[in-house]
């Protein structure tokens, strides 16, 4: 199981990014898929999440309203849109299953300028 995370950027706040997790290795439909973002001294925390099927979406308060998390089971990517970024957003973000962590990817470093 492979999960390759892409987009991450240097950018300034109050802007947008798009990340993008290609999933191998399973049958990524099947699956809950959630991005996790890490800083320095902190474990990972899941920002999103989103449920297979009608595909229900969850997100933690900080980034409610502002990150958009999406799936395309046709292409097994799953996408997390970051708008109104703030600089407490900057880390690096993986993706990977809730229900069952598999190995982690290197990430994708975002980092907001204020």
């Amino acid at each position: 199981v492979q999960f390759v995370e892409s987009g991450g950027d240097l950018v300034q706040a109050g802007g947008s990014l798009r990340l993008s997790c290609a999933v191998s290795g399973i049958t990524s439909r099947l699956h809950d898929i959630g991005w996790y973002r890490q800083t320095p001294g902190h474990q990972r925390e899941l920002v999103a999440r989103i449920g297979v099927g009608l595909s229900i979406t969850d997100y933690v308060d900080s980034v409610k309203g502002r990150f958009t998390i999406s799936r395309d089971d046709a292409k097994s990517v799953v996408y997390l849109q970051m708008d109104s970024l703030k600089s407490e957003d900057s880390g690096v973000y993986f993706c990977n299953s809730p229900r069952r962590t598999y190995d982690w990817g290197q990430g994708t470093q975002v980092t907001v300028s204020s």
